[in-house]
């Protein structure tokens, strides 16, 4: 739904899933408003879904955005790093398991993996499976002969291209997997003509990796910026 220009993605009865539940763009198509913050934690709550993040802007208006989201009871939550990094040649990564793209027929497969290795509720699968064959989007599949074992998509549009949605199923991680389907992905974007290739994943805290994340600075990637994010206060 939208609110004063916002987006905002919501799971109805899907607490704490916050790849699905989140609010972009707030303030950038007019100042946002202290009755936005309400309408925002409001529909949030109608809809029991728990915990979502808020994605701050750094064009975002008002100036003082981030003090009005602490004064409505939002708090800072661990923010987003973002990669890019040119489609160019893409050192080949070993696996014990094989790579290919897939299409409609293994669209079950990339939605239930994909949603589980991003902490969805089951029924979140087939949204995910759904993106399978749609326009723009580049389905890379792992496999165990002929069992699926991982996932990785990538989303192409205008000469770019968007990393998304890579998991592997527990009994086939550490086989090289993850590495190999990231690889893939960045061909698939070279032989598109894509002149950049962008990706994210949690920012690297003490104590707290992101496994994603030297994955990323190995297949060529480059730290860019940061995306902010809020919270509704544990209550």
């Amino acid at each position: 739904m939208e609110i004063n220009g916002a987006m905002a993605s919501i799971v109805a009865g899907a607490p704490g899933c916050i790849v699905l539940n989140r609010v972009i763009g707030l303030g950038l198509a007019s100042p946002a408003t202290g009755a936005d913050l309400e309408d925002i934690l409001d529909q949030y709550e109608r809809a029991r879904a728990g915990r979502f993040f808020l994605h701050l802007h750094p064009e975002a208006r008002p100036p003082d955005l981030q003090d009005r989201l602490e004064a409505a009871g939002f708090v800072s939550a661990r923010a987003w790093r973002k990669f890019r990094r040119p489609a160019g040649p893409v050192d080949k990564r070993a696996s014990s398991l094989q790579i290919r793209e897939v299409g409609p027929e293994h669209a079950g497969a990339f939605g239930r993996i994909a949603a589980a290795g991003f902490d969805l509720p089951p029924r979140a699968a087939p949204l995910v499976a759904g993106l399978v064959g749609r326009p723009g989007w580049h389905m890379v599949m792992s496999f165990d002969g002929d069992e699926p074992a991982g996932t990785g998509a990538l989303f192409i549009q205008e000469g770019i291209a968007w990393t998304d949605w890579a998991a592997t199923r527990p009994e086939y991680r550490r086989r090289g997997g993850q590495a190999a389907v990231l690889a893939r992905r960045l061909e698939i974007a070279m032989e598109a003509g894509c002149e950049w290739v962008v990706t994210c994943t949690g920012e690297a805290v003490p104590g707290d990796p992101q496994h994603s994340y030297g994955n990323i600075l190995k297949a060529g990637f480059e730290e860019w910026t940061l995306r902010p994010n809020y919270a509704p206060a544990p209550t």
